[in-house]
């Protein structure tokens, strides 16, 4: 579970960021699933959208991939979420859960 500084941190890397995965009419599928995880083991964070034609709640969909895939929900704004997964050896270092920043304590 993230927190609100750990969040806010995701979203300010997560802003620049193109959307990797992209949900249709057909919804959510294990090979969506299967490259979902593939493209968190890759970038740890990653920008998914709904597209016009997906007939799922935006909550209902960042959950349910979430979910699937063991990963954090870091923001859902408009049709387009933010997801998490850190990786074994992580690329993006969060902020302690306590407050303090990372390199101090």
């Amino acid at each position: 579970m993230l927190t609100g500084k750990q969040k806010r941190h995701l979203r300010a890397l997560g802003h620049n960021l193109k959307p990797v995965i992209q949900i249709d009419k057909k919804e959510i599928e294990q090979g969506l699933v299967d490259e979902t995880s593939a493209a968190l083991d890759h970038h740890e964070l990653i920008k998914v959208k709904l597209l016009e034609s997906c007939l799922l709640d935006k909550h209902e969909a960042a959950s349910m991939l979430a979910d699937a895939c063991s990963a954090d929900i870091a923001q859902i704004l408009g049709r387009t979420f933010l997801l998490y997964r850190p990786a074994p050896q992580p690329a993006i270092i969060l902020p302690r859960p306590d407050g303090t920043p990372a390199g101090k304590r």
